[in-house]
């Protein structure tokens, strides 16, 4: 409101006797206001008012009271001065003024309708796994119903193999197994009400396979799995597989296939070392596909994962060859003389000090079969994660989990000894130091870990550099052999390629003796085969 808008109120309307108040004479306040309606700036604060609610638009309280301040707080305080009692603050008007209210009044009505109820957090963990669908249950125990039909009274062993491969969908080999842990009671016989107890109520439906296998083959109590809980697999499988069918004459090889076969699984499964495969590990393995592989493959051999008969022969041929008065432990001397005397001194020396396996072997400086097991595995195969751990405990002499140079140094002087014995042109350490680098590529400069080495695909050959020297000298002179063979077989580990190339020659050199003079064979074979 302008100077000229304020004088257009009527003074006698703001002269007020003494002792008379608005308060008193409602009227006077009634003129008041009809008065101020009638100010321009009144009425256009009115129309916008009036406009806003038609056009749904939000008003501004804020806005609105500041234009009814200009209109009103700036002029009329000056002419109330004679009055005695001050005006009020149009901000304090009943019309304009705000409450005070917590944040949540503020918020409109409707919202409160559009939030979500709370809704309630299915269960999802199960101590024995999730529930089976309705659907798997109910074809489940069809199935179970028409296998029982024509056996009231049960199940014997024998009868019991149809209900492990189509009702559990297991190895057929774990058959005789899981009838014993049903039946309890040495019955004999699995009724149909005990297995739905065992398999449907104890939860074994809703597991995967591995947790299926592992409760199966563990002992009551046990929260993992040792070597003689796979002893009553392989025995079945020695006995049903028609892989193994000529092994049936010569049980005393029956038993060497056995321990192999599970000195192969620990290796590879028992990431931690301890012995005792837990529920994890084996989860984490490739046993179960390989198990699942043997139950369909009539050639065990195709299984080149823990069960091929090939493969248990070229560990147990080996050993056999090392093992010269053959009493099943073989020394440090014995040792040095695999591989066509491939190994140094140092290396053989860091294997019988124990460092990277305890010995299982009672006999002091004796290994045993199973620890020449591991040892083959870790020697042929120094790509897999056992092998690098096998062989970096070797080098790391001082144990403070780093290769330093003074560490490869120390294994390398031998080699370098070795090839100038072989009038053999020597590579310098310095020059080895730095390929050695190259290849690894190690996060912290001159040193190396273990997780260096698992993150290079060029591992093995630093530990062949370092103490193997016929796969030094492979490996520098590019072995056209060895490329061919790995571009043909891609797939193929170190360890199938090293098992299959062996296979060939043991098989070979038996051709030989079989096919030889009478005077061959008047003497005593010194194969086991």
């Amino acid at each position: 409101m302008d100077i000229e808008e304020v004088h257009k109120l009527d003074p006698e309307l703001l002269q007020l006797p003494t002792g008379l108040s608005v308060k008193s004479n409602p009227l006077i306040a009634e003129e008041l206001f009809s008065h101020w309606l009638s100010l321009p700036d009144t009425s256009r604060l009115v129309k916008s008012l009036i406009d806003d609610t038609k056009s749904s638009t939000p008003v501004s309280i804020s806005k609105n009271c500041a234009n009814l301040n200009i209109a009103c707080g700036s002029a009329l305080p000056s002419l109330f001065l004679n009055s005695g009692t001050p005006p009020l603050s149009p901000r304090g008007s009943p019309r304009f003024s705000r409450q005070k209210t917590s944040p949540f009044s503020l918020q409109s009505p409707l919202r409160s309708l559009r939030e979500p109820k709370p809704q309630l957090i299915p269960q999802f963990y199960f101590q024995h796994g999730p529930p089976p669908a309705k659907e798997l249950q109910e074809q489940c125990l069809s199935m179970v119903d028409h296998l029982f039909s024509d056996f009231i009274d049960g199940l014997r062993m024998d009868e019991f193999k149809t209900v492990t491969k189509e009702v559990c969908k297991l190895p057929s080999f774990l058959s005789s197994l899981l009838f014993r842990k049903i039946d309890v009671d040495s019955t004999g016989i699995v009724t149909r009400d005990a297995f739905i107890k065992y398999w449907v109520d104890g939860h074994m439906l809703a597991m995967d396979v591995a947790s299926q296998i592992y409760n199966i083959l563990r002992q009551p109590g046990c929260e993992y799995l040792r070597q003689a809980d796979f002893k009553p697999v392989l025995d079945e499988l020695l006995t049903t597989h028609p892989g193994l069918e000529f092994l049936r004459n010569t049980p005393e090889f029956q038993e060497r296939y056995a321990e192999t076969v599970i000195y192969r699984i620990f290796y590879y499964i028992n990431r931690s070392g301890t012995g005792c495969i837990t529920l994890r590990e084996l989860k984490r393995g490739n046993l179960v596909a390989a198990m699942q592989q043997v139950d369909e493959e009539d050639d065990i051999n195709k299984v080149i994962r823990y069960f091929s008969y090939e493969h248990f022969y070229v560990i147990y041929c080996r050993f056999w060859e090392l093992d010269g008065d053959h009493d099943f432990l073989i020394d440090k001397e014995n040792l040095l003389k695999y591989g066509n005397h491939a190994l140094t001194y140092r290396i053989v020396d860091r294997i019988f000090s124990q460092v990277p396996r305890k010995f299982t072997s009672k006999v002091e400086g004796k290994m045993s079969y199973e620890d020449f097991a591991y040892f083959i595995l870790a020697e042929e195969d120094k790509s897999s994660e056992p092998s690098l751990e096998y062989w970096f405990k070797c080098i790391d002499l001082d144990g403070d989990g780093v290769i330093s140079p003074n560490e490869m140094q120390f294994f390398y002087e031998e080699q370098l000894h070795r090839m100038e014995c072989i009038t053999q042109e020597p590579v310098l350490f310095e020059d080895i130091l730095c390929q050695i680098f190259d290849m690894i590529k190690p996060e912290k400069e001159n040193c190396i870990t273990l997780k260096d080495l698992k993150a290079s695909k060029l591992s093995r050959n630093v530990f062949n550099i370092l103490f193997n020297l016929n796969k030094f000298m492979a490996f520098e002179t590019r072995d056209p052999f060895l490329i061919r063979q790995e571009r043909e077989n891609p797939t193929l580990t170190e360890w199938d390629r090293f098992a299959q190339r062996e296979y060939v020659r043991l098989s070979m050199e038996e051709d030989e003796v079989s096919n030889g003079s009478a005077d061959v064979w008047d003497e005593p074979l010194e194969s086991p085969f």
